[in-house]
């Protein structure tokens, strides 16, 4: 509410001015509005395009693809088989990477293994020559699969 201050016109008394100015908010309306009208056509406006459609397809493992297993404490499994060192891994995946087409690498990593031992097998991939090479995980709790 408004205030009158100053000399008061009824012999010695105070008049107060309960009328509410609405000359600040028909401003700040005014001033909204024409922001609105000139972002409204900025928004709309756009190029049309045929969007991809994305879905979440869980994975089917095909039986030409290789899946390698790390371990918490570092050791690498081809499938079920344990390899013995990196230069084994290395050799294995030249000789799967020269067939047509080449097969995928999907690494399975322990949650609580270091970032090294994954990284030796990315590695060892690259040094094969292997093009795609994938992270098995597992959706969090109480994560529904689509």
């Amino acid at each position: 509410m408004a205030m009158q201050v100053g000399p008061a016109d009824n012999g010695g008394e105070e008049q107060l001015n309960s009328s509410i100015n609405t000359t600040p908010l028909v401003d700040v309306m005014l001033v909204l509005l024409i922001i609105f009208l000139i972002t409204i056509p900025v928004v709309t406006q756009s190029i049309k395009l045929e969007l991809p459609k994305e879905r979440n397809i869980p994975l089917q493992t095909k039986p030409e693809n290789i899946v390698i297993a790390v371990n918490r404490d570092g050791e690498m499994f081809w499938g079920i088989e344990r390899l013995p060192d990196i230069e084994t891994l290395v050799n294995r995946l030249k000789v799967e990477s020269v067939k047509e087409p080449q097969p995928e690498v999907h690494i399975r990593g322990d949650g609580d293994v270091r970032y090294e031992s994954v990284g030796r097998v990315v590695v060892a991939c690259q040094r094969a020559g292997i093009f795609k090479v994938g992270f098995i995980t597992e959706p969090p709790a109480g994560v529904a699969a689509r």
